[in-house]
């Protein structure tokens, strides 16, 4: 099966059911599977006759922020077997050209808030000879370097479709050229088929034990040029005809699920965490919901948070980070089913999930159907490198036999991630390979564990954990680089911000006291307190890179 043949098979078996829902011009707008395979169509015609583009020769790109256009642009290529690559329209301008020049992509679709990076970067682009821009008035016959600027209503061709039948994307082709974040030198660019993602979503529910139907529908906050939300919003929701529903803004997060009234919510544990504190604020605002509280009727309270967050939720899917305890036990306390999942780009990305009904906290569950996990070079903990092998792995990187070679040992694709199985099965994630702290002893610290018991810390709104060397010592040492809550330190000083100089001090005790809390090796030793808040990736993950090395003495 293709992603093609997903779209393909709603059209045929629920023409005028919702395909998706997203607001334009303050107007909540829908359209239905049948028009939206007739877009897909018109726009196909218009890459094809337009541009040229050659399927499984030429690779496209994708500048865009959710929207309609993303997705019927993706399917329009990747359709008609063109591996499209989709890019954070949030990255620098040289790292768009990197990616680009590496992908070697021909025809770059965007909007016009990108066109003034594109004048910036096209011309270094030899590859490149067409940009569309989904918005806005496009002047006919403008170029950009020795690409032709074409607006969406221009390159589509109504009624079109003849080069989309005549090129249909196999399951072996790549649909994907995701590439990773880079934080070791270069991003490299995984190349995954439709049968990669395919495989990966149907995997993924298998194991999870969903009861989904076309009734059900997928909120879409996350960015789906990131491979979690690829799957878990676009993918996912196509398997069974179920619809997407576009937020208008992360701002109107919580306004939207009362309007659009989501069944399915897949994302990461910071988005969950902002939601848990609005719930939060809510109740202490409320003089009805804190007296019934107060007399012990919990139920019509936990009635009104579902009520507030659209009355329907049935499942909260979250992945990236582990989602703390205390988050989803307010979830669950809704009688929403959580479920944790674990993955990377390299594998479509769902390794693992947990089931509907796990309430076990901190694993990621068991492996997807059809996918095999191992540890590698396991210690006297039981902790290894977990390794998978399966049809969710990617074919490869683009242009870069050395990466993939590196990346695999043998069959088995290497994670990086140290991890540990019991005896149910269930695998939990230590930590990273590369974050890992040894100190002069040999003993293992994991950065992670540390990070979850000093982040409980109120005073402590970010925390990243690294090792430090210290002079000519050997081993490393146990740092942690924060960043003060602030709206805590204002509860405490009667709704003013205190002397920063004492709200860095106050926190950086606080951290070390937290600490205390683990054995002796592995507690906080030294502390540096940020200006701002930490560097974060696109879903909310802090850039541990960023902090590696910076408190070495």
């Amino acid at each position: 099966m293709t992603i093609r043949g997903l779209l393909e098979k709603n059209v045929v078996e629920r023409p005028k059911r919702n395909a998706f829902v997203w607001c334009e011009d303050k107007v909540w707008r829908r359209r239905n599977w049948s028009e939206h395979y007739a877009r897909v169509r018109d726009i196909a015609e218009g890459y094809g006759t337009r541009f040229g583009i050659k399927p499984r020769e030429e690779n496209t790109a994708i500048i865009l922020g959710n929207s309609p256009a993303w997705v019927e642009c993706y399917l329009a290529q990747s359709g008609a077997g063109v591996a499209v690559v989709p890019i954070d329209p949030k990255l620098h301008d040289e790292e768009t050209r990197y990616i680009l020049s590496d992908a070697e992509a021909v025809v770059v679709t965007t909007d016009t808030a990108h066109l003034r990076m594109m004048m910036n970067i096209a011309p270094s682009l030899p590859s490149l000879r067409g940009i569309v821009v989904v918005d806005g008035v496009i002047n006919e016959g403008q170029r950009i370097g020795n690409a032709e600027v074409v607006g969406i209503d221009k390159l589509r061709i109504s009624g079109g479709g003849a080069w989309y039948d005549a090129n249909v994307a196999l399951a072996s082709d790549v649909a994907s050229i995701i590439y990773t974040s880079g934080t070791t030198g270069n991003p490299k660019g995984a190349m995954l088929t439709h049968s990669n993602f395919v495989k990966d979503a149907n995997g993924a529910f298998q194991t999870f034990n969903a009861d989904l139907t076309e009734k059900d529908a997928f909120l879409t906050v996350l960015p789906l040029f990131h491979a979690f939300s690829f799957t878990a919003n676009m993918i996912c929701p196509m398997v069974e005809g179920c619809e997407m529903q576009f937020v208008e803004s992360l701002r109107t997060v919580g306004r939207d699920m009362k309007i659009l009234k989501p069944s399915v919510l897949c994302s990461v544990p910071l988005l969950c965490e902002k939601l848990y504190d609005k719930i939060q604020d809510g109740l202490n605002k409320s003089k009805i919901a804190r007296f019934l509280l107060a007399i012990g009727l919990r139920g019509p309270v936990m009635h009104m948070v579902f009520l507030k967050l659209g009355g329907r939720l049935r499942f909260m899917i979250t992945g990236g980070a582990p989602c703390p305890r205390h988050v989803l036990e307010c979830f669950r306390r809704l009688h929403v089913k959580c479920v944790e999942g674990y993955g990377l780009t390299e594998c479509s990305p769902v390794v693992s999930v947990t089931s509907a009904d796990c309430t076990a906290i901190g694993t990621i569950g068991k492996p997807c159907a059809g996918v095999e996990v191992r540890l590698a070079d396991v210690n006297e903990n039981g902790v290894g490198e977990l390794q998978v092998k399966g049809p969710i792995v990617m074919k490869g990187y683009f242009h870069n036999e050395k990466a993939t070679q590196e990346a695999f040992d043998g069959e088995w694709f290497a994670t990086g991630d140290l991890a540990s199985i019991d005896e149910e099965g269930l695998i939990t994630i230590r930590g990273r390979k590369k974050a890992l702290i040894v100190n002069r002893e040999g003993k293992n610290i994991y950065p992670e564990e540390v990070e979850n018991v000093v982040g409980k810390d109120p005073a402590i709104q970010d925390i990243v954990v690294v090792g430090y060397t210290q002079g000519g010592d050997p081993g490393e040492k146990v740092g942690a680089v924060i960043f003060p809550n602030e709206d805590w330190f204002r509860e405490q000083n009667g709704g003013n911000l205190p002397d920063r100089a004492e709200m860095e001090k106050v926190a950086a005790k606080r951290a070390q006291e937290k600490s205390a809390e683990l054995a002796d090796y592995k507690r906080i030793r030294k502390v540096s307190v940020s200006k701002e808040p930490l560097a974060r990736t696109s879903i909310g993950k802090v850039k541990r890179v960023v902090y590696k090395g910076t408190l070495d003495e």
